[in-house]
């Protein structure tokens, strides 16, 4: 089953999902991925994002392959450049920064990845990509080059999630950014949810299961976790069960 069609069914039949962020710099080598997929195997982890807003190590393509030996979860491109492109994955979150007005994020980096995708084996799905501002300036916000949506202004993220829907945008992600302080509010992710009917995935500032279960509850379809994992891997058990336990 493709990704994109996974993530339909959650929609459809009210099942919910947690995705784990994987940054390439934090994975110093091919035994720390391997001990990674012995955690994830044994959670309820729905599949695994990599890529990022900055990588510095520039091994993003090992990373990927690493990623697709070991981890027995759909891998999905979480890109954050047109260079983080690779068929050692089985998906691609296609961005398009429509929170923001940076051209080379809504269709620059685009047009520079378009050959490149056609060729590929990759399933392609077009992302509406909200930066949410959630009390700390974060990598995405300064690489991108824009200003977050306000965390109090869940009227701006619905009204931009229904113009993405519009021009044919598969799915939604709102997300607060790697490090953020706090996750995007269950206000905003309810008026998000009760503005389209794509899938709809949140991330950004998620620590806890009980921060989950609230996105959840508020209309998220899939949740992606990530600091919270590198700070303590362990958390993986509690923040992926989250999915099972509504």
């Amino acid at each position: 089953m493709s990704f994109y069609r996974s993530l339909q069914q959650m929609r459809t039949h009210n099942q919910k999902g947690v995705a784990l962020l994987i940054d390439p710099d934090k994975m110093r080598d091919e035994s720390h991925v391997k001990s990674l997929s012995e955690l994830i195997r044994h959670t309820e982890i729905s599949a695994v994002f990599i890529g990022g807003s900055l990588i510095v190590s520039n091994h993003f393509q090992q990373c990927a392959t690493w990623a697709k030996k070991h981890i027995e979860k759909p891998i999905v491109i979480f890109p954050g450049s047109p260079d983080q492109i690779t068929d050692q994955a089985d998906a691609i979150l296609l961005l398009s920064l429509i929170s923001g007005r940076n051209p080379e994020l809504l269709i620059g980096n685009h047009v520079q990845a378009a050959p490149r995708l056609a060729k590929s084996k990759l399933e392609i799905i077009s992302t509406g990509y909200m930066l949410i501002d959630c009390g700390k300036s974060t990598t995405a916000s300064y690489i991108s080059q824009t200003f977050p949506i306000p965390y109090n202004k869940p009227e701006i993220a619905a009204v931009t999630a229904m113009a993405g829907e519009m021009i044919g945008m598969k799915c939604m992600y709102l997300d607060g950014g790697s490090g953020a302080e706090m996750p995007v509010s269950s206000t905003m992710i309810k008026a998000v949810r009760q503005s389209v009917q794509t899938p709809l995935i949140v991330g950004g500032g998620i620590r806890h299961e009980d921060q989950v279960r609230e996105a959840f509850a508020a209309g998220a379809d899939l949740v992606v976790v990530g600091t919270a994992v590198e700070e303590n891997p362990e958390m993986l058990f509690a923040l992926s069960g989250a999915s099972g336990s509504l």
